[in-house]
């Protein structure tokens, strides 16, 4: 996706958040401290102590772009800031952003998944760890927007507080069977999105319905049904696995009315070798897309890329279950800055890994205000 990026219009996206401290008793502007943390988290800081140093190394480049009244805040001031701040004021400036930045998501596919922040608990406190429900665009590795959640078992009612949020005309929405709820179904549809949804026994009835009709369907046509479908084979480490993706109609199904758009049932069979070791498993999808099973295959695929270029990334390139940033709204806040960070890094056109990426900002200057679009 070609974007340029304007951080002009990035800083107009976050003009409505209301700074919480007291007026007139204030050393360091609200601005100035989100522009040093966005900055120190680009070039690889992520945590509160880490951003004050790199501020005092770079007082003289940040002094170009906003005021540094008082010198750089102290790493308790940045703490305090980001654990005041109005964490759900934050996300819906985020999500006005990066609506700027992809105002077409025709046919993309949008995967919503949620991730626990492990380290934001507070044991003494009773606190659990924060639960983030992400949407993220795959083919672009760019989250859209996010809402937290107290813990896992919240994502239902959280899916459609996101889905509602966010501008998703024309995409394709994946979600796993924790997101298989009618309402969400509807949700997705009233956007004018369509939907791919994992299916298991939490939908007891209909999940038995759609592997009756898988196996009634091999048994009728037992002499070619294994050559129906989207076939892909994959080799590497040893391992082979073959994985078979079988989409057919059900829009002529009896009592799915409740489903609003639903088009279509998915199988796909997934056969693994390794060493001498065979192994089968068989996972079952509804739709609102027609019956096309390549088209289907890729968006179950695809649903993946929010585990391993979203939340693996948040883990391992930026530390997220490692910090100890737990303070009130602070873990919301940080994770935040992360995933405007990670956006405007795989943005920035330049061939390199985040990790990399990160330390060239830290390095040079000149790629650190292109990363911005300054």
């Amino acid at each position: 996706m070609e974007v340029d990026v304007d951080f002009e219009g990035l800083k107009e996206c976050f003009e409505g958040l209301r700074d919480p401290r007291v007026i007139g008793r204030t050393a360091h502007n609200l601005t100035d401290i989100l522009f040093l943390t966005l900055c120190a988290v680009l070039c690889g800081m992520d945590d509160w102590e880490s951003i004050e140093e790199w501020g005092k190394e770079r007082q003289e480049w940040l002094r170009q772009y906003v005021e540094v009244r008082n010198g750089i805040p102290l790493h308790d001031t940045i703490s305090r800031v980001f654990a005041a701040l109005d964490s759900a004021t934050f996300q819906t400036c985020f999500i006005r952003w990066m609506g700027t930045l992809c105002p077409n998501l025709d046919g993309q596919i949008v995967a919503i998944d949620g991730k626990t922040a492990r380290g934001s608990h507070q044991r003494l406190r009773g606190k659990q760890a924060i639960h983030v429900v992400s949407a993220f665009v795959c083919d672009h590795g760019l989250t859209l927007g996010q809402v937290k959640t107290e813990e896992k078992s919240n994502e239902i009612t959280a899916i459609p507080e996101l889905i509602a949020a966010l501008d998703l005309r024309g995409s394709i929405v994946t979600l796993d069977a924790m997101g298989c709820q009618k309402e969400i179904a509807k949700a997705i549809v009233g956007k004018d999105a369509d939907y791919v949804l994992g299916l298991k026994g939490n939908q007891g009835t209909l999940s038995k319905q759609v592997k009756q009709f898988f196996n009634e369907t091999e048994w009728r046509n037992y002499k070619d049904f294994s050559n129906w479908g989207h076939r892909t084979e994959e080799k590497g480490h040893g391992r082979a696995e073959t994985r078979r993706c079988v989409a057919l109609a059900c829009d002529h199904w009896e009592n799915i009315e409740a489903w609003i758009g639903l088009k279509s049932v998915t199988m796909v069979e997934s056969l693994r070798q390794s060493g001498g070791e065979i192994s089968s498993e068989k996972r079952y999808y509804i739709s609102s897309l027609a019956p096309d099973s390549k088209k289907l295959a890729q968006a179950i695929r695809s649903h993946w890329e929010i585990e391993n270029r979203l939340h693996w990334c948040l883990d391992m390139t930026f530390k997220e279950d490692a910090s100890r940033i737990r303070t009130d709204h602070a873990p919301e806040n940080m994770n935040i800055v992360k995933k405007i960070a990670m956006n405007l890094l795989r943005l920035n056109p330049l061939k390199r890994s985040l990790p990399k990426k990160r330390l060239k900002a830290c390095l040079n200057n000149e790629y650190l205000a292109d990363v911005l679009g300054i």
